[in-house]
């Protein structure tokens, strides 16, 4: 009966319940018993998987969710993977990423801030707190790293942000739409939340960047900024932050990216 620590966090035990429904609809049609048994210190879901099928199981979760490595000796160099921003005031130079390594000890990802002012500050000699700002980073945001630096012997990991988290960064900005970022809630409540507060006509969608992170696509004209009094009082759990295209573009006065 294996156990596995998948890469999803929750924030409170009514979570767990969501990732066990979900799990138990999604593995429905294979022979094998899910049980979400904890989550771990730093809210990662750990799962038991038994039966015939288990095999497919665990192949399926790892493809369609992923796995945490856990273990540092398990961190591949040039792997990809989707960590959450963690200890956002540790640093002044580095972007720490919990990419799930944890046992023995918590090992997070660092990424220089040198990187993130090539690919994300036009290399200007630009502040952490600057782009963490611009950026809408915040604790537990999904970033997609790729590994470039393991250190099994001084204990270290380091990255830097993939392919994939550029272009979607890119896209978010070429769009010119403010997204309110919603960490620690399930879509159905950041509907919820968007129809009690009748915002719905400033809402163009919602993207799923996680179980419980989502990214409200707001409407041309709709600053996030001020959706988050409206909608924040109903979300009272969830941390929020903002990401605004036209700051980033007179921030940088680069507009060739459009």
């Amino acid at each position: 009966m294996p156990t596995v620590t998948l890469l999803t966090k929750v924030h409170n035990n009514f979570q767990l319940k969501l990732i066990d429904k979900f799990l138990k609809s999604m593995l429905k049609d294979l022979k094998v018993e899910t049980e979400v048994c904890i989550a771990t210190p730093r809210g990662w879901v750990q799962v038991t998987v038994s039966g015939e099928d288990e095999k497919v199981a665990l192949r399926y979760l790892a493809d369609e969710i992923g796995l945490c490595p856990v273990h540092l000796e398990r961190v591949e160099k040039f792997s990809t993977i989707k960590g959450r921003i963690t200890a956002l005031n540790k640093s002044r130079s580095e972007l720490y990423v919990d990419v799930g390594v944890f046992s023995p000890n918590i090992v997070d990802a660092t990424i220089p801030l040198q990187h993130l002012q090539a690919r994300l500050g036009d290399g200007r000699k630009t502040s952490l707190k600057k782009l963490v700002e611009l950026f809408g980073f915040c604790e537990n945001l999904p970033l997609t790293v790729k590994i470039y630096s393991v250190d099994k012997e001084n204990r270290g990991i380091e990255a830097m942000l993939s392919e994939r988290q550029l272009i979607l960064y890119k896209g978010w900005i070429k769009s010119l739409l403010d997204r309110l970022i919603i960490l620690g809630a399930s879509f159905n409540e950041v509907m919820l939340a968007l129809k009690q507060a009748r915002c719905n006509r400033d809402v163009v969608n919602i993207e799923s960047l996680g179980f419980f992170e989502h990214a409200v696509v707001c409407k041309l004209g709709t600053d996030a900024v001020g959706l988050i009094p409206k909608i924040g009082k109903r979300l009272w759990n969830a941390n929020l932050g903002t990401f605004n295209p036209r700051e980033i573009l007179r921030f940088l006065g680069d507009y060739s990216i459009l």
